[in-house]
């Protein structure tokens, strides 16, 4: 071990490339999972900084004296207590922008396939029924004639805004509050933007101020042509509201990448037919991850090269000797 590198701790799984560039670029600990009982104690001194895509709790957090910096691998950082971390003055960073474009492509395939039942069109090509049955039979919605609402027009939220606007969509929104960039209409509550849309996109972080913001009421509002896609988190919506809305037709559809508690998805849900699931895909293409990859450990780079990071969170921005 060289003792000149800073030691950083990997828990649990993460990106490959996150790994590689770690293990050339610094000491590296790595253990199966988030628990501290897991590195030794002449180690736990040594430990300035983490990488991970886990859980980061105030516990695990507090075993490490000599820690620095926490880099999270992804936009979504509610898996790491912030908050904790920067009243230790531990610097948190995750990795903006590089996934924007990747999750907003995916956010559009997903809307398609939701309207126009893409996924079960190629199943009934390949299981033969086109050869022996026909053509697959007309899809009852569409993307043409409706109204977008997307809940969180952040950098993703945007993203997926303008691209919704070469296809003809008018885009409406709810932020906590109304951005003076845009012109598309602000709605200053989430039920009001429902009632407005027939296309609720929610882009939302998790946490406690979004838990399960999206339920019955804000269903109901949506309406029985309605369509529902969540990239965001899934505890921001009410999944048990959400297979009732599906169930009853207070909602036409659904589409979502991300679930409450992954990988368990209710099977309740996989039996709709009227829901389009992915397994948290949105982000998930080499080029984009490595992206991510790179902004993580470049976070931890500079931050031991110069004591800046270059994407803080904003609970520990002001931990940058730059602020």
């Amino acid at each position: 071990m060289d003792e000149a590198r800073p030691t950083i701790l990997i828990p649990g799984r993460i990106n490959a490339h996150v790994r590689q560039r770690v293990q050339s670029e610094f000491n590296c600990i790595s253990i199966e999972t988030a628990d501290a009982s897991l590195v030794q104690p002449h180690d736990r001194r040594r430990v300035r900084g983490i990488a991970a895509m886990t859980e980061i709790s105030a516990p695990f957090i507090d075993a490490f004296d000599r820690l620095e910096i926490i880099g999270n691998f992804g936009v979504g950082y509610d898996a790491v207590d912030a908050a904790h971390a920067a009243r230790r003055g531990v610097m948190v960073t995750y990795t903006p922008d590089v996934l924007s474009d990747e999750v907003a492509d995916t956010t559009i395939g997903l809307v398609l396939n939701t309207l126009r039942r893409l996924p079960q069109a190629e199943a009934w090509l390949r299981s033969g029924r086109w050869l022996k049955e026909g053509a697959f039979p007309l899809t009852p919605l569409t993307l043409r004639g409706r109204t977008a609402g997307i809940f969180g027009l952040g950098r993703i939220g945007l993203a997926i805004a303008r691209r919704l606007e070469g296809f003809g969509i008018p885009v409406h929104y709810h932020n906590r509050t109304q951005r003076a960039d845009v012109a598309y209409p602000y709605h200053a509550t989430l039920r009001d933007l429902a009632e407005a849309v027939d296309l609720l996109i929610c882009v939302v972080p998790g946490g406690e101020s979004t838990e399960k913001a999206v339920g019955a009421e804000v269903f109901a509002a949506l309406g029985e042509n309605g369509v529902f896609i969540n990239v965001g988190r899934g505890t921001t919506v009410d999944e048990p509201a959400l297979i009732k809305a599906l169930e009853d037709e207070t909602i036409a559809a659904a589409g979502l990448d991300v679930f409450a508690d992954e990988p368990r998805v209710p099977r309740a849900l996989m039996a709709l037919d009227n829901a389009c699931l992915l397994p948290h895909v949105a982000s998930a293409s080499v080029p984009t991850r490595n992206a991510m990859g790179d902004l993580l450990v470049d976070n931890l780079v500079s931050w031991f090269s110069g004591g800046a990071a270059l994407t803080p969170v904003s609970e520990t921005r002001s931990l940058n000797r730059n602020s």
